[in-house]
């Protein structure tokens, strides 16, 4: 079985279930046997050594079993927010797979304790804040180690209790740990990759709302139709370019608005008084390059997916345990920067889309710009009343602060343990300035879909859009009313905000 970021994002929203098959316990049952027996005479990294920098300490053998015990335990010092249910449940589903795999020489009671916290809807107490990112995800995989071994904190019913009292509620045994378990529980990017995967899920999501704003947006601007026709945007060389214009013209469909450059014979901007055309002959570009802007957002998107889905379905671990060689192989899979890279590029291309919403909602709101709409949208009294001026606040507000959140930390390595981790990814640290930007990001474009709907009822457009873009029209419409006399807006904007988080627009038949 091969995982999904869309997979991942179910099993985290109880909408699927992950299932460990027989043939992967078998295959974790032989890659252990041969680790034990393997590892009796050698000096094999984590089984009979310190770890890191205290990795020339050979360790008495009557204190192995110890040794994991205190490697979880001295590690499970996270600080910050808690992951959320479903970002634990991410968590462990891509611990789970990765070490359902057989690289790591794990008894296969690790995964299947991992399996019954699932099952029972039990989750580790995991803190956002700890590793760097390099030697895995130590700290927050520290935190799920300890809750395996029934210590800790876990939350179960959407209560948070010591897991102890849990376990005893629930009838769950603490997990024994043996030979290498905490190692190989802790030594993974499975942390920083099930954020990654919701984070990726929510960015296509955040995508499609995109290009339905922009369709709107050319049909109430009655923008020509050849900035997203197939003819020009063939003959630019990028799929992500020519899926948009793609998508646009499937959207827009029918619509009464958008013109025909062919059709107006190129006459259409009136000439007015001297030399000067009262219409304009191009639209802005936040109207007109909708496929140039979103094109490389979602070309961005696709490629992170891609490295997001091999990490998760890789072995993440430090020693790889290859039981058709017979050998362990030491070196640094557990390294994150792949991750890290990706987060940084999906914050990014998301902190553009919303520049993109910001400069949409500008153009409706500014009647020195668009030429059609009343100011601010406001189609009652000037200066009395003021439409969505307070919402365009808002807007710009926290475009910016994505613009502050975007930059690397995949370039912000520092070295720390004793200068043994001395270059590490922050991966971790990435994914969660992603998750942050993308709810940033669903906010502006909350705003972003009032401020269209607001334009569409102001210029009694309703019959004239396209189809298409009318169905979902309407059910947005269910949780906006347009603003008249003042209101309190925040309310419009959490209702709109949750409506798009948790549906897609309808597309074209």
């Amino acid at each position: 079985m091969r995982l999904t970021t869309k997979f991942v994002k179910q099993v985290s929203a109880k909408e699927d279930n992950y299932k460990i098959s027989p043939k992967a316990v078998q295959t974790v049952d032989k890659s252990h046997e041969f680790l034990k027996q393997f590892s009796k005479d050698k000096v094999i990294y984590g089984i009979n050594t310190g770890f890191g920098p205290m990795v020339e300490y050979r360790i008495d053998k009557k204190k192995l079993e110890a040794l994991q015990y205190n490697l979880i335990r001295s590690h499970s010092s996270g600080t910050g927010e808690v992951l959320t249910e479903e970002e634990c449940r991410s968590v462990l589903v891509c611990r789970l797979h990765s070490l359902a795999l057989g690289y790591s020489g794990i008894s296969s009671n690790v995964i299947m304790k991992m399996q019954e916290l699932l099952d029972k809807e039990v989750y580790p107490e995991v803190f956002a804040h700890g590793g760097v990112g390099a030697s895995g995800d130590l700290v927050q995989l520290a935190h799920v180690g300890l809750g395996l071994i029934g210590e800790g904190y876990s939350y179960y019913d959407g209560k948070r209790g010591k897991t102890v009292d849990i376990y005893k509620k629930l009838d769950i045994d603490p997990l024994k740990l043996q030979l290498r378990d905490a190692l190989a529980i802790m030594n993974g990017t499975s942390a920083m990759s099930g954020q990654a995967c919701l984070n990726i899920e929510r960015a296509e999501l955040l995508i499609e709302w995109g290009i339905f704003c922009s369709a709107l947006l050319l049909e109430l601007a009655e923008s020509f139709d050849d900035s997203f026709s197939k003819e020009l945007n063939q003959a630019k060389q990028h799929s992500g370019q020519q899926e948009v214009a793609s998508n646009l013209r499937n959207l827009l469909t029918g619509s009464r608005l958008v013109r025909s450059r062919i059709d107006s014979d190129y006459q259409t901007p009136r000439v007015g008084s001297g030399k000067v055309f009262s219409g304009k002959v191009q639209e802005n570009y936040s109207v007109r390059c909708v496929p140039q802007i979103i094109g490389p957002i979602l070309d961005s998107i696709k490629f992170s997916k891609k490295v997001v889905e091999d990490e998760i379905n890789s072995a993440n671990d430090n020693p790889i345990v290859d039981v058709e060689s017979e050998q362990v192989y030491h070196g640094g899979n557990f390294h994150g920067d792949c991750i890290s890279l990706e987060m940084d590029k999906v914050r990014i291309v998301m902190t553009k889309l919303s520049m993109l919403h910001e400069r949409q909602l500008n153009y409706l709101l500014n009647s020195n710009v668009n030429k059609k709409f009343p100011a601010f949208l406001n189609d009652q009294i000037p200066g009395l009343n003021f439409g969505l001026q307070g919402a365009q606040f808002t807007a710009t507000s926290t475009t910016a602060e994505n613009q502050t959140l975007s930059s690397s930390m995949y370039v912000h390595s520092i070295s720390c343990n004793n200068d043994n981790q001395d270059i590490v990814s922050m991966g971790m640290n990435s994914a969660r300035l992603t998750s942050r930007v993308l709810d940033n990001a669903f906010q502006v474009q909350s705003i972003a879909l009032m401020g269209l709907m607001q334009a569409v009822m102001v210029s009694g457009a309703e019959d004239d859009i396209a189809p298409a873009i009318k169905s979902t029209y309407d059910e947005l419409q269910k949780n906006f009313k347009k603003v008249e006399e003042d209101r309190p807006l925040f309310e419009d904007i959490e209702n709109i905000n949750t409506f798009i988080r948790n549906n897609r627009p309808k597309k074209q038949r």
